[in-house]
């Protein structure tokens, strides 16, 4: 069966007939029966429709209707949170074993309908086959890992030491109440998903707001929860403006934690109202990253040009763990820039529905019109080696799509150095020594993921002792900043990226969605 050949984001390829047939049966189905349809919102069980409707289309080709969505209003999100609010107590007290085999029901539903969840999000975030292809599976094997760490933690419910034969103490785990879930555009399930199963795991019940430009997938992510036969008001969905139901979610005292995936400055708003009303809640937050990769001379250059040009173009750079920047030791510096120069003029960038697409669109015009205003300032003040223009002719014309972009001779305290720009826009520099680029690429207010390409043992600690980010990687071809996979690698960030100190997909993911209580009995 084609479902064998697991694909992730290490997958350098899928040269699989089975495989690629399936995954075009399902672009002509969702073409076909899928496109155009209404979405609702989900609230206390029932599927809510709003009176303003918002009709979003496809990046690939703006004359392509995906769905009609519902604009939500501030009462939406409040009649949510209350549903999620009467509906805790009785979701707190299922037992975890319950809330276990719901959560690994909903991955086998994903796994199930892989291809055709995947074949969505191509059409309407404009990623590649292997990028949708991955998130779906990533999505899948959180749930897993999630409910295998509950399983594994037996509910996260511990005894402890004694100070006489009669007492008994313990650690319980507990769940804090109705947690929001706010994603992002560029894995619109997978950042969905994946905190949503964590908080209901947990014993917590949920509203979920996903990403404008993303309300297909939003749905779709909601719709697996919406099925699965919990009780009215455990699981919620709204969809509507950030600035009315996005800000309800952030305002509303009723919300007791958030998981918040986006830009540094609303993930900083998010931070200082979780510490607003009459005590602080718990947030967990990512906020981004300016990723850097270090290449020593002792490095090889085919891993090394390999693992940038998958990171820095991957999904048009449109990830939080994109690498934006490569300091170079001055002696491989020549050789790095013509084999990277090389190696990314063979990337197809083209409609990502067809097999062979590397890189397909960027997500709106407004992601389109930077693209086109941060090659113009690198221009300007700097030297673009590679890249920078549109793709306009024929059915190109219609869509986001455009080149990934190259850039050097740059100031490391000019915007396109040292802002988060979430494009196909890599910056390039040679430095003298390890040294300086080690402290170059700690100067920023971010601290997500890093790469270092060096065959030296001793350059490699020297690397990861020093490196100030949350998930580092030492010479991987397959991204050299990007790829994290749960149970695998940890994904969360350091200072300006992210705000727990642990992250996602890993060893102490779901005790941040619980508040410890101490309980001693005197026998």
């Amino acid at each position: 069966m084609a479902q064998k050949l697991k694909i992730t984001y290490a997958t350098m390829s899928a040269d699989n007939e089975e495989l690629q047939s399936a995954f075009d049966a399902a672009l002509d189905k969702v073409k076909a029966s899928l496109l155009g349809v209404e979405v609702p919102m989900f609230i206390d069980g029932e599927k809510v429709y709003a009176p303003d409707k918002k009709i979003t289309y496809s990046p690939i080709d703006t004359t392509l209707h995906l769905c009609t969505a519902q604009k939500g209003t501030r009462e939406h999100a409040r009649e949510a949170i209350a549903a999620a609010r009467a509906a805790f107590s009785g979701w707190a007290a299922t037992p975890w074993q319950e809330r276990v085999a719901v959560i690994r029901q909903i991955a086998e539903a994903i796994s199930e309908n892989s291809f055709e969840l995947s074949a969505i999000m191509v059409m309407e975030v404009g990623k590649s086959r292997l990028e949708a292809l991955g998130e779906v599976e990533e999505t899948a094997d959180l749930l897993r890992y999630y409910a295998g760490a509950m399983e594994k933690n037996a509910g996260y419910i511990n005894e402890l030491g004694k100070l006489g034969p009669n007492e008994k103490n313990m650690s319980v785990l507990k769940p804090y109440g109705v947690w929001a879930v706010i994603s992002p555009f560029n894995f619109p399930m997978a950042l969905s998903a994946a905190p949503i199963a964590a908080a209901l795991v947990t014993g917590n019940t949920v509203v979920f707001k996903g990403a404008s430009a993303t309300l297909y997938s939003g749905w779709k992510t909601a719709e697996l929860f919406a099925d699965a036969g919990l009780p009215n008001g455990v699981f919620n969905y709204v969809s509507g403006p950030g600035r009315t139901v996005g800000q309800e979610l952030q305002d509303n005292p009723e919300i007791s934690g958030w998981t918040f995936t986006g830009s540094y400055e609303v993930g900083m708003q998010v931070a200082r109202n979780a510490l607003s009303g009459r005590y602080p809640r718990p947030a967990i937050i990512e906020m981004g990253g300016k990723n850097p990769t270090i290449v020593s001379r002792r490095a090889d250059l085919e891993k090394a040009t390999t693992g940038v040009v998958r990171s820095a173009f991957g999904l048009d750079g449109q990830k939080c763990s994109a690498c934006s920047r490569v300091y170079v030791e001055e002696a491989i510096y020549d050789q790095f820039i013509e084999s990277l120069v090389k190696r990314t003029a063979q990337l197809k960038v083209g409609d990502p529905r067809e097999r062979d697409t590397f890189m397909g669109t960027v997500i709106d015009k407004g992601a389109y019109e930077d693209y086109q205003k941060y090659v113009d300032m690198a221009r300007r003040d700097g030297t673009v080696l590679y890249g920078g223009g549109t793709l306009t002719e024929g059915r190109f014309g219609r869509g986001y799509f455009v080149q990934p972009a190259i850039i050097t001779d740059l100031d490391e305290e000019h915007e396109l150095v040292k802002s988060e720009l979430f494009l196909p826009i890599l910056y390039v520099t040679k430095v003298k020594d390890l040294d300086e680029a080690m402290e170059k690429a700690n100067n920023t207010v971010y601290g997500l993921t890093a790469g270092f390409f060096s065959e030296d043992e001793e350059e490699q600690r020297w690397f990861l002792d020093s490196i100030q980010a949350g998930t580092i990687y030492v010479n991987r071809a397959a991204g050299a900043t990007t790829g994290a996979w749960p149970g695998v690698q940890v994904f969360g960030g350091w200072k300006g990226s992210g705000m727990s100190g642990k992250g996602i997909g890993g060893l102490y993911s779901l005790p941040l969605y619980m508040h410890e209580q101490s309980q001693t009995v005197i026998y």
